[in-house]
């Protein structure tokens, strides 16, 4: 497929999208299966799922401001979904392969799986700056995912009804015109209550400090009082959703490896690694 034809596609989903009714709620199957999801973080909102036969990447982004100093996040994958056209969520140019491509709200169908895109506001100003912002919301080995991309406006009841409960939230901390303050964070997740909460789009040693506005990942820890919060050394976490708390909120923080080379790990681990 070219690029011309993953935007075709993109554009006929979301026609089925909205014949099926804003108001049609996320299906979970009920089927759960014994495979295990491993999330790979590639910096700022840039993630790699694979499991469950697929591998999706989230958020691509170009090396700048607050991006500047993390690696290319072009791995291979087959699907890339983009949460806006902003650099810092939305490089889509120079993929291995030609991977599929979404980056419009609607339901798809890719390889089997269900994906949503959820429109949401992307900045405090009703969207007059920055516009919108897409969440994803699919279940990829078993585990419901919500990735809410870069937003830094509130999640409205409809939307809280299309997206039900996550499984896997992935969450923007790191306050800013585009991002969750921490508190704003705390209350999105209060709202949709997850088993688990990765942190995502924060300051780091990435950051050039004099193009990145954010707070570190710290200042988000410090008001998430009641939930048990694990430093995951690596970039690379495996989850399987037996395995994942029925009560009670796991905050996992994941690292990233600054000394590895420029061009390294610049390709997916292996499936159920």
């Amino acid at each position: 497929m070219k690029r011309r034809q993953f935007i075709h596609l993109a554009q006929t989903s979301a026609l089925v999208a909205l014949a099926s009714g804003f108001g049609a709620r996320w299906q979970v199957s009920q089927a759960q299966t014994a495979d295990t999801l491993t999330v790979r973080w590639l910096g700022h909102t840039s993630f790699l799922f694979t499991g469950g036969g697929l591998r999706v990447l989230l958020n691509p982004f170009r090396q700048i401001g607050c991006t500047a100093g993390y690696r290319s996040p072009k791995v291979d994958t087959d699907l890339v979904l983009i949460s806006s056209r902003l650099l810092d969520e939305g490089s889509i140019e120079g993929f291995p392969d030609n991977p599929a491509l979404l980056y419009e709200p609607g339901v798809y169908q890719f390889n089997g799986t269900q994906i949503q895109g959820i429109r949401t506001v992307k900045d405090r100003e009703g969207g007059r700056r920055f516009g919108t912002n897409v969440a994803w919301l699919w279940t990829q080995a078993g585990i419901k995912i919500l990735h809410m991309g870069g937003l830094a406006g509130a999640i409205d009841i409809e939307e809280r009804i299309l997206i039900g409960r996550p499984d896997l939230m992935l969450v923007p901390v790191g306050g800013g015109p585009k991002s969750y303050t921490p508190e704003e964070a705390k209350a999105a997740i209060a709202a949709l209550n997850p088993r688990m909460v990765i942190p995502t789009h924060y300051q780091t040693p990435a950051a050039d400090l004099t193009a990145c506005d954010l707070v570190p990942v710290e200042n988000f820890l410090n008001v998430m009082t009641n939930a048990t919060i694990e430093t995951i050394n690596s970039d690379t976490l495996t989850l399987s959703r037996d395995r994942l708390p029925d009560d009670g909120l796991r905050v996992g923080v994941m690292s990233y490896n600054f000394n590895t080379p420029a061009n390294a790990g610049n390709s997916a681990p292996p499936e159920n690694s």
